[in-house]
């Protein structure tokens, strides 16, 4: 199939007004949910997991992962997807690192996920915190893999080699939509911004395993989502998720369509194809999911060739 083509999904299929079927999930339940709630509790922290509603808490709780949301809880951006509040962010915390290093620690993690909201009040937009807390991760539980997903900095360099002196296991930024559709869903953010990250990280650090994802559902065509990736593999990112968007609550950008399980494979098998390393691509996929296992094998591969 050539990147003009549409899906032969889209083509034959009605659009479902409902939910689908394999959006459904579970309500999160069991000892090991409840105690990873405690956790963050006790510890003060937040988790995007539960920020963003994530389909995927009760199965990743379940098993003792989740994703550290740092800086707060309060973002300086208004975009459209995201059930993050919004609005005038506290003072820094300067002993959250300590904090998340601790949950990680008693978590026994093997990898870790740490992200944040956008803090553009700040003159690094928090780039030191994430640099204080992989070092202090690093410290407290040895061999833990670290992966963050920071925000675009505006595109300066310098907050980001703040972050890539750290040498993070896995450098991600989401683009999460298509170039047509930004101002619509994240107006305060810029496509521009999100490739110079993921281009300015391999240049500072070329041995850098990168990542971004993308959601579908919000009004792009199949070849707009091909040209992304195509945009993605141009700049050597390594591991590509792509996953359906879900309305938050009313107040939110509403889903334009729902897609099948078969496009997601396609655009997983176009991934490939593309040479991207690792392509998670299924309605439930978002950024952290499965994780774990993508450092397990890409960190291990890059660590032998070196």
């Amino acid at each position: 199939m050539n990147g003009a083509e549409q899906p032969a999904t889209e083509q034959k299929k009605e659009r479902p007004q409902r939910r689908p079927p394999w959006l459904r999930v579970r309500a999160p339940v069991g000892e090991e949910y409840h105690w990873l709630k405690r956790l963050m509790r006790a510890k003060s922290l937040h988790t995007v997991c539960e920020e963003a509603h994530c389909p995927n808490i009760g199965e990743c709780w379940a098993h003792r992962t989740a994703t550290f949301l740092i800086l707060g809880d309060t973002c300086t951006r208004n975009c459209r997807f995201c059930n993050v509040k919004t609005g005038r962010p506290g003072p820094l915390d300067p002993d959250e690192p300590e904090r998340v290093a601790q949950a990680v620690q008693a978590m026994g993690l093997r990898h870790a996920v740490v992200t944040s909201v956008d803090r553009d009040d700040l003159p690094d937009g928090g780039a030191g915190v994430f640099a204080a807390v992989v070092r202090r991760i690093r410290e407290l539980q040895p061999g833990c893999t670290v992966e963050v997903l920071i925000p675009d900095f505006r595109a300066q360099i310098e907050p980001l080699r703040v972050v890539m002196d750290q040498r993070p296991d896995i450098l991600n930024h989401n683009v999460e939509t298509v170039p047509r559709l930004f101002r619509t869903v994240q107006p305060q953010c810029r496509y521009e911004w999100s490739l110079a990250v993921l281009r300015q990280a391999k240049e500072l650090w070329p041995p850098a395993i990168t990542k971004s994802g993308l959601m579908v559902g919000l009004g792009e065509t199949t070849d707009e989502v091909l040209a992304v990736m195509r945009d993605l593999r141009e700049l050597d990112v390594d591991i590509l998720t792509i996953g359906q968007y879900l309305q938050p609550t009313r107040e939110h950008i509403p889903i334009h369509r729902y897609y099948f399980p078969e496009e997601f494979e396609m655009f997983r098998e176009r991934g490939e194809e593309m040479g991207f390393r690792w392509v998670a691509s299924k309605p439930l996929v978002r950024s952290s999911y499965n994780a774990e296992l993508q450092a397990e094998a890409l960190v291990a591969s890059q660590e032998a060739s070196e």
